[in-house]
């Protein structure tokens, strides 16, 4: 069982989302474009292509397909009714079926880098997830880390506060320091 709160995490974890409503419902856009909102009633909404729909029923039969003039346009499921890794893969196919490419492959591209082994100067101890964060948000060394707070960094979806405990030691060694 997800909560509205879990969804914002994964869904502001991603780059250029911001939060706003629609039509009364809480709801996240990526440069404009929803691709995710709640409604009143506890169901999350998500903005796709027929693939993802397809594959999404697949793997939760409870949830239902959103049509708009007889196409395809997206994904509902109860939020109770997923869990948070569930959510999290939807959110991310949901984000990137409307973020402009050239973002959704920068993206794409972090994830790999993150996935093949250690990136510039951050430690690996921090854990893919975190590395994920980091590159997803464009911060590729140390010194792009301390250009930002600590809870800047715990922000984004992924990193946590062991993550942020060996940045930090890292930085120390480095001289460098977090932003107020």
């Amino acid at each position: 069982m997800t909560t509205l709160s879990q969804l914002r995490k994964a869904a502001l974890g991603l780059p250029e989302v911001e939060e706003g409503t629609h039509f009364g419902m809480v709801a996240f856009s990526v440069r404009g474009k929803g691709f995710a909102s709640v409604t009143k009633d506890g169901w999350v909404q998500l903005q796709m292509g027929g693939e993802g729909v397809d594959k999404a029923l697949g793997a939760h039969p409870q949830g239902e397909r959103l049509e708009r003039a007889g196409k395809v346009i997206g994904f509902r499921v109860p939020l109770k009714a997923i869990n948070g890794k569930d959510l999290n893969e939807l959110v991310y196919v949901s984000w990137s079926h409307r973020a402009p490419k050239r973002l959704a492959a920068a993206l794409a591209g972090a994830q790999k880098a993150a996935a093949a082994g250690p990136v510039g100067d951050l430690p690996s101890a921090i854990g893919k997830p975190a590395t994920r964060a980091l590159l997803g948000a464009g911060i590729e060394s140390l010194e792009q880390v301390a250009g930002h707070s600590e809870a800047e960094l715990l922000e984004l979806h992924g990193m946590g506060p062991k993550a942020v405990r060996i940045l930090q030691e890292a930085m120390t060694e480095r001289g460098l320091t977090f932003r107020s």
